[in-house]
């Protein structure tokens, strides 16, 4: 079973790390081929924060001590949830948010930059009123949806038999990404004025193409097209909106 790790915002750098005599991993290392969760994300030290940009670049994570260096795996999905300022209610339709704009900056500069970057899906999600949390609205089952995951995670492991250490496409190097997201003309355009409208970084650009790969997969299209690029792009709301 693939492991669910979800520390605490109080977290400190060695508990998020890994550290201590006789050295332990910590939790990047314990969420290893499984899940990170990250709860009201910027509570956390901004300083905590940083220390997961390599593991979320390469994969492992590097404690340096007098004997030597150290090195640990740490490939997780990262999922992290955050209010959109400090009393939560900015862009509430019903609730007048009470943060001043001084406040809401500060907020959000706990997060960098190149942390947020190296996040594929940054997904809005407004509040839920009780007549919706009550209405049975039929959407697709767990199951139906485990269903396509897999199926498309065959077709990730089949594309990168040659490449053993590779089994997604969240793990694609620059070069298979260039072999495996080849754009059509009419997309290649898109994602040019996208890259240049919205001032997105070289490491952007590899991510959306990634995540665009994969919803090509999950509806079993064997070239991206302009709608996936286009809906990847989409998932960059915060690049857009916070940080830029």
């Amino acid at each position: 079973r693939r492991p669910f790790r979800a520390p605490h915002h109080t977290t400190s750098f060695a508990g998020l790390v890994g550290g201590g005599a006789p050295l332990v991993p910590g939790e990047l290392t314990l969420a290893h081929r499984g899940v990170l969760f990250l709860d009201e994300l910027p509570e956390f030290k901004r300083s905590t924060l940083e220390v997961m940009r390599q593991p979320l670049e390469d994969g492992y994570v590097t404690i340096s001590r007098a004997a030597g260096k150290f090195t640990f795996p740490s490939r997780f999905m990262l999922v992290a949830a955050m209010n959109p300022c400090p009393c939560g209610y900015l862009g509430d339709p019903k609730r007048e948010c009470r943060c001043s704009p001084i406040q809401i900056e500060r907020y959000r500069q706990r997060i960098s930059g190149p942390l947020l970057d190296r996040i594929d899906l940054h997904v809005e999600v407004p509040a839920v009123d009780y007549k919706e949390l009550k209405a049975n609205t039929g959407g697709e089952s767990s199951e139906t949806i485990r269903q396509r995951v897999e199926e498309t995670r065959e077709i990730q492991l089949q594309r990168f038999t040659s490449h053993p250490d590779v089994m997604t496409n969240a793990a694609m190097t620059s070069k298979l990404v260039r072999e495996h997201c080849q754009l059509d003309r009419h997309s290649d355009a898109l994602l040019e004025q996208a890259m240049t409208d919205l001032n997105f970084s070289a490491r952007a650009h590899d991510r959306i193409l990634k995540v665009a790969r994969t919803l090509a997969d999950l509806e079993g299209a064997s070239a991206i097209q302009s709608q996936h690029l286009l809906e990847a792009i989409q998932y960059r709301t915060l690049d857009r909106n916070l940080w830029v």
